[in-house]
């Protein structure tokens, strides 16, 4: 295919190579996605949905003879000419939450192919706080609960929460700039987290928020006026207090926030693991032996924490399947 007709390739010309095929041959609806990373998650989103009439290809955008990365990249092939055939599918970002106050928002939230996660992005799925336990056992193959990752991620949700307002309220206006996500992730990133003293660090934080909530009230009074229709309209975007964690930047929550706290709660279970192995053994050959097979036993945290599947359970991504089966029942 030449590069010229590449970079004029819409829906129409799928619909086109659609209507070329035998009736009893399946749909082929191509899907454009922003990265590498995010080929396997739509892929398990949309291999559901495939059937003895359709199925969906997954790939990254291309412009003439190269691959381009990027939501801009997966949207910019859309609008070339959208359709039935030919969708995008996009983190959410904080697209979803401003409603339109750029003109990337609008179309996501607006253009009925293209899907976006709900949440800020395939990262806060990965930390979905019911799964983490899951993925210490994933990792460890020890399934002694010692932390309750769902209490954590409440108190962090419920701590960073009022602070997360008032950044929505900057990027829904024009003056953004003022206190940019990069700022937001500055103040809610934790310190030193101690497994048995996990509200240590959640106070910490605490006090870092409210000493910017204390000069941002100083200085944009005109919010007080206006944060209750905010609350109130994020909360039917399905953002709530008790959930915040799942709408903040995603590489920032699984890096800084969740990923640390899967990663001690493991390797404090992998002691444990150890210290059994110990105990049981009854000579030193057994000891060293089980003790290898265990050490190869062991996996990954950051994999593990990646394949973290409970998230199919959660409110957005459940919202997500029903768009995609409105747009079928509608082709």
């Amino acid at each position: 295919m030449s590069s010229r007709l590449k970079d004029h390739i819409n829906s129409q010309y799928f619909e086109a190579a659609n209507r070329l095929r035998s009736l009893y041959d399946r749909r082929k609806i191509v899907v454009y996605v922003e990265s590498y990373d995010d080929v396997l998650f739509w892929r398990q989103v949309l291999g559901r949905f495939e059937n003895n009439t359709r199925y969906f290809e997954i790939m990254l955008p291309v412009r003439g003879s190269y691959l381009e990365r990027g939501k801009k990249a997966a949207i910019a092939n859309m609008l070339s000419g959208v359709g039935r055939d030919m969708i995008a599918c996009v983190d959410a970002d904080y697209d979803y939450l401003i409603q339109g106050a750029t003109e990337t928002s609008k179309l996501i939230n607006e253009n009925p192919y293209i899907f976006h996660t709900y949440v800020y992005a395939i990262e806060n799925y990965q930390c979905y706080a019911p799964g983490l336990h899951d993925a210490c056992v994933m990792v460890t193959l020890n399934d002694h609960n010692i932390f309750d990752f769902e209490k954590y991620l409440f108190d962090y949700s419920q701590a960073i929460w009022p602070l997360f307002v008032w950044n929505i309220w900057f990027y829904r206006g024009s003056h953004y700039m003022d206190f940019t996500i990069t700022d937001f992730n500055k103040i809610i990133e934790p310190g030193y987290f101690r497994i048995n003293h996990p509200e240590e660090m959640i106070n910490d934080m605490r006090r870092k928020i409210e000493r910017k909530l204390r000069r941002l009230n100083k200085d944009y009074p005109q919010f007080l006026d206006q944060k209750d229709a905010l609350i109130n309209d994020l909360n039917r975007l399905g953002v709530r207090s008790d959930n915040t964690y799942l709408f903040v930047q995603g590489h920032h929550l699984f890096d800084k926030v969740v990923c640390p706290v899967v990663f001690k709660v493991s390797e404090r279970l992998e002691q444990e693991q150890e210290e059994e192995i110990r105990e049981q053994s009854v000579h030193a050959m057994q000891e060293t032996t089980e003790m290898s097979s265990y050490k190869h036993s062991i996996e990954n945290v950051t994999q593990m924490m990646k394949k973290n599947m409970v998230y199919q359970y959660s409110e957005p991504f459940q919202h997500l399947l029903k768009d995609i089966e409105n747009y079928l029942a509608n082709k």
